[in-house]
């Protein structure tokens, strides 16, 4: 089959905590007819053999054919990205663990077959972005050498987890003037961005803007979504106890998935856009698989509705 261009070549699939049975988790994704499948860790691979879990998920991809589940054609499954979450910076037993587990994963991604790996900057516990930029470049910069010699490209992912520009303890790479400042400081490097709408959307950003300003920086997208409530937002606004904004799968929040597509397409995006089922308050305490479902039919949904795309010359 022809190498496609556009949203086409855009593969969809979902992110599984791998630190909890990844092997059935990713059974279950395979039997959605997922495309691609996202390797999730919460601040450190600890406990986890990467060898084997690789060598495990190798065989349920080559186990899986050549057709989804409805018998059609398609795609051998793949590992689209590898992430670990947690601060990097934190000067604490912790960040030590996340660091490390980052470097193994880096090390392991050409075993998983994945060129990302997902993770967020880091910060100085209640400093603010530029005053944690030093430390962050000194981190970073020896990762993104490692990076560079696996093939792999380090991911930002943007979640604030409450941090704002002046202070936090999680992440600086909360929006595009830290972007910028992060960039800038370690030009050439092989970074780029893990981006999702549901992040732009609760903070009051416009998602499509953002997108079209960014596409040639990301290089992972989190099927994640939200929903602004106009009516309470109008009598709240975003600085009180109540919430005006909450997270929601693909396909029930305010995203036009179709356009995220266009955009990502038209910028020659070949990565995956994978599902993450977040805090969505519908889809939890045992129906996250339901979920993913759901959101994987809509994501499917809306890149089909742009056509197919013209073999890549």
């Amino acid at each position: 089959m022809a190498d496609r261009t556009g949203p086409a070549a855009i593969s969809i699939g979902a992110l599984i905590d791998a630190a909890l049975s990844a092997g059935k988790a990713v059974a279950s994704l395979l039997d959605m007819g997922t495309e691609t499948v996202a390797l999730s860790f919460w601040q450190n691979a600890d406990g986890v053999k990467l060898e084997p879990l690789a060598d495990e998920i190798a065989l349920l991809f080559g186990s899986w054919g050549s057709h989804g589940p409805a018998g059609g054609p398609m795609p051998r499954p793949r590992i689209s990205a590898l992430s670990c979450y947690g601060n990097v910076l934190g000067g604490d037993e912790d960040a030590l663990r996340t660091r490390a587990s980052l470097e193994a994963l880096v090390d392991m991604a050409p075993r998983f077959g994945s060129e990302v790996v997902g993770c967020f900057a880091g910060r100085l516990p209640g400093k603010s972005v530029p005053d944690s930029l030093e430390a962050w470049k000194l981190c970073f910069g020896p990762l993104a050498e490692l990076a560079a010699k696996r093939g792999v490209t380090l991911a930002f992912e943007g979640c604030r987890l409450g941090d704002t520009w002046k202070t936090g303890k999680w992440n600086i790479a909360i929006n595009p003037d830290a972007w910028t400042l992060m960039f800038d400081s370690l030009p050439g490097a092989p970074l780029g961005l893990e981006w999702e709408p549901s992040h732009q959307i609760l903070s009051m950003a416009d998602p499509l803007v953002q997108l079209e300003a960014w596409a040639d920086r990301i290089v992972h997208v989190h099927a994640k979504d939200a929903h602004i409530d106009r009516a309470s937002l109008a009598i709240h606004g975003i600085f009180g106890s109540t919430k005006t904004g909450a997270e929601r799968i693909a396909g029930r929040g305010d995203t036009d998935w179709a356009s995220v597509f266009s955009i990502l397409g038209g910028q020659g995006y070949h990565g995956a856009v994978d599902v993450e089922i977040g805090a969505d308050p519908e889809f939890h305490g045992g129906r996250e698989l339901e979920g993913i479902g759901l959101a994987l039919s809509h994501l499917r949904s809306a890149r089909a509705a742009l056509g197919p795309s013209a073999p890549a010359v």
